[in-house]
Formats: structure tokens, sequence, C-alpha cells
């Protein structure tokens, strides 16, 4: 199902702490940076945030900068974005600032806490996402109200929940220069279960006394269930289709190899190399020894199915991809009957064993340089 893209926002101090055990709430951030929070703020569909910081901050979550929220508004969007806020219990404050500034807000809850939050007159759309919270509904259900970009501001347990599901894209996260040394005050990361392999980083920069790093999850979700990281690598593949030959007789596909830590081991594109005949995954997995050891709890993602029948050459990407070993294989677009009728490489790959993980919400991206063939 398509979800938005999911931005974890936090501040720490040196040791990992969001805040002390003080009665005030600790300011981490300077000056300058709680501009860039508003310029990212300004940036989204919505910024959520969870009871739990509602009662311990209070918070207003608005774009403060009239000139930002005059860009919104100038370009079709709301003046403020949709604030959210996540409670299994319903137990929220009907005085707090959140409600009484902004736009819309939605609460998200379970059955008990929906009864609970209603009888309050909370004023906000109240969603009741059943027995328990689940972050696949709730993030659902924002993209079907027209959310793409999610902003989370904390707190630490729901930024720990979503990184731990593989539900979170970005994690932008600013560095203090201060230590706070009191093991009951709240930490960014919880313990428990989180995904293998290193976040890449995308981006350091000096604010002020502060410093921003900006962090992408890599590593490739397991079997069925695609994680933010499986989304990643799919653009990429759908950008590395831009890059082909045009070809009035041949798709034009992009394809990455992915190790289960998030190690990308190779990457190829249709006719790479001025070779005319070569298939994306065909010019990946020709970069990689066949017996590479990684190659078995690889994902390769292919902007399109990769092909069950060929006439160039005599053996199909989905063959050529079990026969590397990989089993798993996240696409955006089922080939069309273009060139070959019923067309079935997912069909060839789930009948050996491997997993097909289809995500069509880039069908349109892997469809973007073959337009000229689907007329």
């Amino acid at each position: 199902m398509p979800l938005p893209y999911v931005l974890l926002s936090a501040a720490v101090s040196l040791d990992g702490y969001l805040d002390d055990t003080g009665p005030e709430r600790l300011l981490l951030s300077s000056p300058a940076d709680f501009d860039r929070v508003d310029e990212v703020r300004a940036s989204v569909d919505a910024i959520l945030v969870g009871a739990g910081t509602i009662r311990a901050d209070n918070p207003r979550l608005l774009v403060n900068s009239a000139e930002r929220r005059a860009a919104r508004t100038a370009a079709g969007k709301p003046e403020y974005p949709l604030k959210v806020t996540v409670s299994g219990s319903g137990d929220l404050d009907p005085a707090a600032k959140f409600w009484h500034t902004g736009g819309d807000k939605v609460v998200y809850t379970t059955d008990k806490g929906a009864e609970r939050a209603r009888a309050v007159g909370l004023a906000a759309d109240i969603v009741a996402l059943g027995d328990d919270l689940d972050w696949l509904r709730l993030l659902a259900d924002l993209r079907d109200r027209g959310v793409e970009r999610l902003m989370v501001e904390g707190g630490g347990t729901i930024h720990t929940q979503l990184l731990q599901q593989g539900l979170a894209d970005e994690l932008q996260l600013v560095l203090a220069p201060l230590f706070v040394g009191d093991p009951a005050a709240p930490r960014l990361f919880g313990p428990g279960g989180y995904q293998p392999g290193r976040l890449r980083l995308v981006e350091t920069r000096r604010i002020e006394d502060v410093v921003l790093m900006r962090y992408e999850p890599t590593a490739p979700g397991t079997g069925a269930a695609p994680n933010a990281a499986d989304r990643h690598w799919l653009r990429l593949a759908c950008e590395l289709a831009e890059l082909c030959p045009p070809s009035e007789t041949a798709f034009s596909v992009g394809a990455v190899v992915v190790a289960a830590d998030g190690t990308e081991l190779a990457r190829g594109h249709s006719r790479e190399a001025d070779d005319p005949v070569v298939h994306a995954e065909e010019a990946a997995l020709a970069k990689l020894a066949p017996d590479d050891p990684r190659l078995p709890t690889a994902t390769i993602y292919s902007s399109l199915e990769p092909c069950a029948h060929r006439s160039s050459r005599p053996t199909p990407c989905a063959r050529l991809i079990l026969g590397s070993g990989v089993r798993r294989v996240v696409t955006a677009w089922r080939e069309p009957n273009t060139f070959v009728t019923e067309a079935d490489g997912t069909g060839v790959l789930t009948s050996a064993g491997a997993v097909v993980v289809e995500l069509p919400e880039y069908e349109d991206r892997a469809k973007a340089p073959n337009r000229h063939l689907l007329k």
C-alpha cells in the first residue's frame, strides 16, 4: 500500500537524551536550528507527535514564519500542515495548545481510546485503529488523506517503533553540545530489534553550536513485507532506467543488487556499456562473482518485472536471478504485452521459491522512460 515519506526529527544531548527531568523543557537546539525545523515543517504535509510529548511539552507545532505560511498557501496547500497525534489510551487534555492552534488535527487511537477521546470533545478527527495501534494502518490512512511527507517530532517511543518496524525513510538528528547524565531522563531510542547494517549518512551540517546529521536506512526488508529501504532502492532502480539509451524495441529498465546489511553490491541498466541487448538485471549480476556469499540473502530491485522470455539471449532475467542464488525481488511494474505476450517473470520466480514484492506506487516512475513504447 502507498505510504507517506516518513521523516524522523529529533535533537539529543551528547549522551543521547531528549530532555532532562526538570520542570521546564530542555532546549537542545540553537536558534538557527529552530528556524531550520520551521523550514522542514513548512515543507511537509503533516506533523506527528505522541500523546506523551503533548503532555510533557504542550507544543503548538506551528509553522512560525509568515513567509513560509504564505508560500504554502500560494502553492495551494493549507497554511499549516495537518497536526497528528497518537494515543493508545485516548487520555488527552482538551486544553492543550495542540488543539487550539494551526489547522486540522487527527488523533489515532485504539477502539477504547476513541471512546475516551470523543467523550472529552477534542477538536480533531478521531480515528480508531482497532484493539492496538497499527502503524501501517495509520500511515496508509494519512496517505489516503493526501499526506505524502510526514514529519515525526517524537517522542522516543514513536521514533523507536517506526525505526524498528522499518517505516522511517529518513532520520534528521541534531547533536547538542551538552550532557544530561540522568538515567531517569528520556532517551531517543529504546531497546529492541532494529534493522541490520549501517544507515547511510546523507548530510552533515554545522548550525551554530549544534550538528545536523541526516541518515537513511539501507537494509532491505525480509520476506513479502516491504520497508522504507526497499522504497529507497526501488526509487534508485527507477532513476537508473532513465539512463538507458532510448530504444523502439526494448524497455528501459534499472536494477540494483543490495546485500542483507544494506550494502549496494551492483547496479545496472538496459543497454549499458554500448551492449544493445543487455538487460538491467543481467548487467548488474554480471558485475558480481557467481559464488559471492552475499547473493543468497540479497535483494534485487528492478523497475520492471524481470523477463521470463527473451529473444536476444538464451537466458531470461528471471532465470539469471534464480541462478545467482537471489531469492527476493522488488519491482515496480508488471511487464506489459508490448513485446512478449503473457510475460510472467513473477510466476517463474515464485514457482522456484523466490519472494517477489511489488510496489505499484512506483509504476509511473518506471513507465516514464518507456512512454514512447506504451502509446
